[in-house]
């Protein structure tokens, strides 16, 4: 969520506002440089999911760069979106991402209205209490400041500051409300609907820093043309997965396909398209647990 144009155009070109409803986009072409596999070498693992219609819908909520977004054309486009098509094809699946407000992609799920939540889901022990996690990757916490601004940034100590932050996220809830605590109500939190325009803030000069996910941050950074930079470590990290109906057929072969991807090199060449090159999973998991344990 490639990264030569500045955080500024890209945030006037896919900025988005989610629907209240669903949105389902039209089938996207494959991944870029990704080939479709031979049927041969993975009908074992697409047989694994029978009940199905031949389509693999995905319930998203852009936009959360470079997770899922949308491009100028309106498609949702993104790393768990070339993800999740990939697994598809794995699948014999057709791909159909379905937009949906954050809060309805979880119960759609559950319902069966989809067959599988990319949202940038934390894998959760709360949530695995009535869904199973595919996990895709690990991020955590990291900041990302003006290259010159005015101010020190320390994401350990920062009394004083101004903060951008996507509202809701655990950037808000878990990084910056407990430190506005500690420093006595000496840190200003401004929070946006979306990560866009929570990065655009500080490129304005309006906060002085982003707290993002990873992934987030370094999006933000890459686009920045030097603007941007990450500033400290990343810190509380946490799997990410796709969610799956509890107990369901579909986890295991999701996990199947996820590992196929990471065996042929096509997962790590996903995320590398998008600028992720860190907390890559190394085998193929559902909870956390090895599926070939």
């Amino acid at each position: 969520m490639n990264k030569k144009k500045a955080i500024v155009g890209a945030v006037g070109a896919l900025a988005s506002v989610a629907l209240s409803g669903c949105v389902t986009n039209e089938e996207p072409a494959l991944p870029e440089g990704w080939s479709a596999p031979n049927v041969d070498e993975v009908a074992e693992i697409a047989a694994m999911y029978q009940d199905t219609d031949g389509v693999l819908t995905v319930g998203t909520n852009p936009p959360f760069a470079p997770f899922e977004f949308k491009d100028s054309d309106g498609s949702i486009i993104g790393l768990e979106m070339d993800l999740a098509n990939a697994v598809a094809q794995v699948l014999g699946l057709k791909f159909q991402p379905v937009e949906q407000d954050f809060s309805m992609i979880l119960p759609a799920v559950q319902s069966g209205q989809i067959d599988l939540g990319g949202s940038g889901f934390t894998d959760t022990d709360e949530r695995r209490e009535n869904f199973d996690f595919v996990d895709i990757l690990y991020a955590g916490i990291q900041w990302a400041e003006l290259t010159d601004g005015p101010h020190k940034v320390d994401p350990s100590n920062p009394c004083g500051l101004t903060v951008a932050v996507q509202r809701t996220t655990v950037s808000e809830t878990d990084d910056l409300r407990p430190k506005q605590e500690a420093c006595d109500g000496n840190l200003t939190i401004l929070p946006y609907d979306t990560s866009d325009n929570a990065a655009l803030a500080v490129l304005m000069g309006r906060a002085d820093a982003l707290s993002a996910d990873s992934p987030v941050s370094a999006w933000a950074v890459n686009r920045s043309d030097g603007r941007m930079s990450m500033v400290g470590k990343m810190f509380d990290a946490a799997p990410y997965g796709f969610a799956v109906p509890k107990d369901s057929d579909l986890g295991p072969a999701v996990a199947a396909a996820l590992q196929h991807l990471i065996d042929t090199g096509a997962y790590a060449e996903i995320l590398d398209k998008w600028g992720v090159d860190d907390g890559l999973v190394e085998h193929a998991m559902i909870n956390e647990r090895p599926i070939n344990d």
